[in-house]
């Protein structure tokens, strides 16, 4: 069944809608709040929103319970693990609260749909593409990722370790994934031990907002922007200085805002059954136009699509470092 709601910024949204997040002090997460409000509270819903002190699946599922208590119309969550929080969610949706997740996905059975920032599988080889092209397509690279159970981070590394196998990156070695969780202490660490441990290191991808700025941070602080390549996923108000410097000389990420805020409409749609979350639905996502709920890559679930990675280079970095 198909519906196509023109307008659908006048729908009411007099509901409760509850925005779960990775962790609280995430630059990114921040950005995605700001959206998320945008579109429920112009059309009169209440957002709460919910950062845990440390980005586990236990800090996530006890939130969840408090959210069922409450009897929220909505929960959105980027999700700290895939599968962890299936019963939890699936207790939410039973007591008829809508379920999506945003930015990480949870499994289908624990959702109704999922918002993506982009095709996973493009954010996943763009990054190889961009770091084989910095270090002359040969030599030592290292993955500083988030947390080992992150959804999306992971099935970014899946496409980043697909596209090396391919002839043209044959001197290319993928040493290490380290995992930063999105701390941006153990982030600085994790990169510390990277550059300890393989001397002969040319070239960092880390494909979390946290992890590239302190990357950055580190690499600067030794002078190896020189050395040793870095790119990845950041915010370019947290990433101006670096790719000015060099020490990044480009990277990409997509808008948390408007990430948040098609989040938000969704919720909203989702909480008036615009849509259910089924494959060739249609709605107006507010300033974002129309939206069209398609079938993931995997086959497994459904979801809506934000749009493509956007490369951040000196050209443009100073259009944005002041935006998001």
């Amino acid at each position: 069944m198909m519906f196509s709601v023109v307008g659908f910024a006048a729908a009411q949204a007099d509901g409760t809608y509850a925005l779960v997040v990775k962790s609280a002090g995430n630059p990114f997460m921040e950005r995605v709040r700001e959206g998320f409000a945008e579109a429920v509270e112009a059309q009169g819903g209440e957002v709460i929103y919910r950062a845990p002190a440390e980005p586990t699946v236990s800090a996530q599922i006890a939130i969840i319970e408090q959210l069922i208590t409450q009897r929220v119309n909505v929960i959105a969550i980027a999700a700290n693990d895939r599968d962890a929080l299936q019963p939890a969610l699936q207790r939410a949706m039973n007591r008829g609260i809508k379920v999506l997740s945003l930015d990480s996905a949870v499994n289908p059975q624990s959702r109704m749909v999922h918002v993506n920032q982009a095709d996973p599988e493009l954010i996943g080889r763009v990054q190889i593409q961009a770091i084989s092209e910095m270090i002359g397509g040969e030599g030592q690279i290292a993955i500083l990722s988030a947390t080992s159970q992150a959804t999306n981070q992971n099935l970014w590394i899946e496409y980043m370790k697909d596209e090396l196998k391919k002839p043209k990156y044959e001197d290319i070695e993928l040493v290490r994934v380290a995992y930063g969780d999105d701390l941006r202490d153990k982030s600085v660490a994790e990169t510390e031990a990277l550059l300890q441990t393989y001397p002969d290191l040319k070239g960092i991808i880390a494909p979390t907002t946290v992890g590239i700025a302190a990357a950055a941070r580190v690499l600067s602080t030794r002078n190896l922007g020189d050395e040793i390549a870095l790119t990845g996923l950041g915010l370019p108000s947290e990433m101006a200085e670096y790719i000015k410097s060099g020490v990044c000389e480009w990277m990409y990420l997509w808008n948390p805002i408007d990430l948040g805020y098609l989040g938000g409409e969704t919720a909203v749609a989702l909480d008036n059954e615009v849509i259910t979350g089924e494959v060739g639905e249609t709605f107006e996502a507010g300033r974002l136009g129309e939206r069209k709920v398609v079938e993931t890559l995997s086959g497994e679930g459904t979801e809506i699509m934000l749009g493509e990675p956007f490369k951040f280079d000196q050209s443009n970095i100073d259009e944005w470092k002041d935006v998001y």
